[in-house]
């Protein structure tokens, strides 16, 4: 005679038994939450990615929803969760969400000038006596937010390479964004400044900034671009059909939005040079507000 519990297991087990295979095979939700970096509006943002969404729902057959979080840290947190299924990164935020959610998998980056990689300028305003990077001995720095990669981490990390240690032989100021630190360097505030390249140039194109004030005094390593990324736990099948959607990606319309010729390959181990880059700085990224 069989016991209550023993039918009772027999029948948890069962349940566990016939949901086992689909949770093995992965997760396949009919609708895909693809996040975009909240660097303008959210309305912008989605307004002008209109052509992904109908790209991504013809290419995979799916209803697409577009996500815009409050900042770098509620995104990474949704990813953390799960209340997102793609993420389009900055570099050091996604170096942050893995060390979070080791699970997630970066899969294609922003290529620019036929690369999937970008730099840092260290920039200099032109009275401040900085012919080179080494000048900024006894100068006072600006950097951009802490989380960022070509305004903070590289620039800083650059400096550390030259023997020269941020609180010491230079003093710093974080600023927030790249155009403040263009901003302040332009007008003294700071004798020196971390900028990505690409920001730098857009801003002295749009006449933004004056050219003849600020200069540029050193240029970092190439930088791992901004990466898309995946949840882990997505049927290998999605995965393939989402990559091979974003790296067959062709239409200047869509890629616009993203200041990108393409999208290309790229995994996790290409953002290392990120994470070495903090050990040098003696920087915990786990406690880094990303």
């Amino acid at each position: 005679m069989i016991s209550r519990r023993t039918l009772g297991a027999g029948l948890v087990l069962g349940a566990l038994l016939r949901t086992g295979p689909s949770l093995s095979q992965g997760a396949d939700p009919d609708t895909l939450k693809v996040a975009l970096l909240p660097d303008e509006s959210a309305s912008t943002i989605i307004q002008n990615n209109q052509g992904l969404k109908s790209y991504l729902e013809e290419r995979l057959g799916k209803r697409i929803e577009l996500v815009v979080t409050t900042d770098y840290s509620s995104m990474i947190e949704a990813m953390r969760f799960k209340r997102i299924d793609l993420g389009y990164f900055g570099p050091l935020s996604y170096v942050l969400a893995k060390s979070r959610s080791p699970g997630i998998e970066p899969f294609a980056a922003l290529v620019s000038g036929g690369k999937p990689t970008y730099t840092s300028y260290l920039i200099a305003n032109v009275n401040a006596g900085i012919a080179k990077a080494e000048d900024v001995r006894g100068k006072t720095v600006g950097f951009g937010d802490p989380a960022s990669t070509s305004s903070h981490l590289i620039p800083r990390g650059l400096l550390k390479n030259l023997g020269l240690e941020a609180g010491e032989d230079f003093k710093f100021q974080h600023l927030g964004t790249h155009d403040a630190v263009a901003r302040a360097v332009e007008a003294g505030n700071v004798q020196a400044g971390g900028i990505s390249r690409t920001i730098f140039e857009t801003l002295v194109e749009r006449k933004l900034i004056d050219s003849s004030k600020v200069k540029v005094v050193a240029e970092s390593r190439p930088i791992p671009n901004y990466p898309w990324t995946l949840r882990g736990d997505l049927t290998p099948a999605l995965k393939d059909k989402i990559k091979s959607a974003f790296l067959e990606m062709k239409d200047p319309a869509i890629l616009k939005p993203f200041k990108a010729e393409a999208f290309g390959p790229i995994t996790d181990a290409d953002y290392d040079v990120l994470r070495e880059t903090a050990k040098l700085l003696n920087i915990d990224l786990t406690k880094v507000k990303g």
